[in-house]
């Protein structure tokens, strides 16, 4: 049976993740809901799908990000004429000894930024498809594990479509968070104007590997009651017969979703999963997994409509239990 969180357990992991917060924050200027999931991703030993418009600090955000973990990263600029082997790797062969040897590629780190994922086919766009989902790269028949933690963080830019090559959804399903980056405030466009005035500011090292791996066994080992296990798949299970979803949200989004419940559970310093993380997780980790009628096709405010609607008509019960 897995062993309980402990209380000081909790409190531990909430203060190595408010430092990493606030270390992000202070190169990158937005809504601290977006640092959250990106957080939430992390313990859930999840990857993470960032869009938005050309120049809303995409880019500098997962820059950040990755600079804190004080594991190792690697950026992928994708672009249409990126091969598969550009990622996974290949066998070189070595004019002195007459043998090959693996050359791996960028997908052996723990934190991969791949940049602008939609510019590349699809072909290359698909070997990230086993890195993700099963943590290790097939090369000429031979698999090789890919080191732990491991997490991709993807941008995508939605304007600006011409030449680009659309994620299958068997992809994104891969991504446990999808997160939108829209513009500033005001008042946080003047902030970042004042912070990269002259310097922009660089992330300093908050973690080590070892301490991110701790986190992620404390989030596993959340308590989570039937209870919210029960509305966890009514959530999912009513955005499959929604008049609007042609498919709806598979048994792995519902898995998803109690998984960054869990990872929410402990953002919040709390060693259990109450409903209210169930909610405050759900649009980001359903509503890409939907696929809409032709009608409201590609519109990702749908998208959001379908689990708000779910959020607002399907209650959490919960059970009487003998005293």
């Amino acid at each position: 049976m897995t062993q309980a969180v402990a209380v000081d357990e909790i409190s531990a992991a909430k203060e190595r993740i408010d430092a990493l917060r606030r270390e992000v924050m202070r190169v990158y200027i937005g809504a601290t809901r977006t640092v959250d999931l990106m957080l939430t991703a992390l313990l859930a030993q999840g990857h993470v799908l960032l869009e938005g418009v050309p120049g809303v600090a995409k880019t500098t955000l997962v820059k950040a990000y990755a600079s804190t973990l004080g594991a190792s990263v690697r950026r992928i600029q994708f672009t249409p004429d990126l091969l598969p082997a550009d990622i996974t790797g290949t066998y070189v062969l070595s004019p002195k000894d007459g043998t090959f040897a693996l050359r791996p590629g960028p997908i052996f780190a723990n934190v991969v930024l791949a940049d602008e994922i939609n510019r590349a086919p699809a072909k290359t766009q698909s070997a990230l498809l086993e890195a993700m989902q099963e943590r290790q790269v097939t090369i000429e028949g031979d698999r090789f594990e890919l080191p732990a933690p491991f997490m991709v963080l993807a941008t995508q830019n939605p304007i600006d479509l011409e030449g680009t090559y659309p994620l299958p959804e068997a992809q994104i399903d891969r991504f446990l968070v999808r997160i939108h980056i829209s513009y500033p405030s005001h008042k946080d466009e003047v902030l970042m104007l004042r912070t990269h005035n002259i310097d922009a500011p660089k992330a300093r090292t908050v973690l080590q590997t070892a301490d991110l791996l701790t986190l992620q066994s404390v989030s596993r080992r959340i308590h989570v009651e039937d209870d919210v296990y029960e509305y966890a798949v009514g959530l999912t299970a009513f955005t499959r017969t929604h008049p609007r979803v042609l498919l709806g949200c598979s048994p792995r989004a519902t898995l998803g979703l109690v998984q960054a419940a869990k990872a929410a559970a402990v953002i919040g310093g709390r060693p259990f999963v109450t409903p209210d993380d169930i909610r405050g997780v759900a649009t980001s980790v359903l509503s890409h997994r939907l696929v809409l009628v032709p009608e409201v096709e590609g519109d990702s405010k749908a998208r959001d409509a379908v689990i708000e609607d779910a959020l607002a008509r399907v209650p959490y019960r919960r059970a009487v239990r003998p005293v």
